[in-house]
């Protein structure tokens, strides 16, 4: 059920997508202590974006889980921003993350809901 969807600038190779989405569905499971069999990550690289006025590497996260909280919220946006600083010479300040906490009840999957 944790959600992952990564938009960025930066251009990511076809080699570099595998392995960059394999660290961040661990890194999801791992924060929100989901199993990572329910995890779903999403990636495009080499968008045309614009930031505080400039077009340097940014990127655009949107993140979201079931019973996801404020602690854990802010947990990832740490652990994220190292992961893209440390794989795609992101800066913490050119990365925004929305984060969302949606009722299980809202949360489709094989053909029902969580709630």
């Amino acid at each position: 059920m944790p959600y992952l969807k990564l938009n960025t600038s930066a251009p990511i190779s076809s080699e570099e997508s595998p392995q960059l989405l394999r660290q961040l569905s661990q890194l999801m499971a791992k924060e929100t202590g989901k199993p990572e069999h329910y995890v779903m990550v999403a990636l495009e690289g080499k968008k045309a974006m614009l930031f505080a006025g400039n077009s340097e590497p940014l990127a655009y996260l949107e993140c979201k889980s079931i019973g996801l909280t404020t602690a854990q919220a802010k947990s990832l946006s740490s652990s994220l921003c190292q992961l893209l600083e440390n794989a795609l010479q992101l800066p913490p300040e050119r990365v925004y993350i929305e984060f969302s906490n949606c009722p299980a009840e809202y949360w489709g999957w094989n053909g029902s809901t969580f709630g």
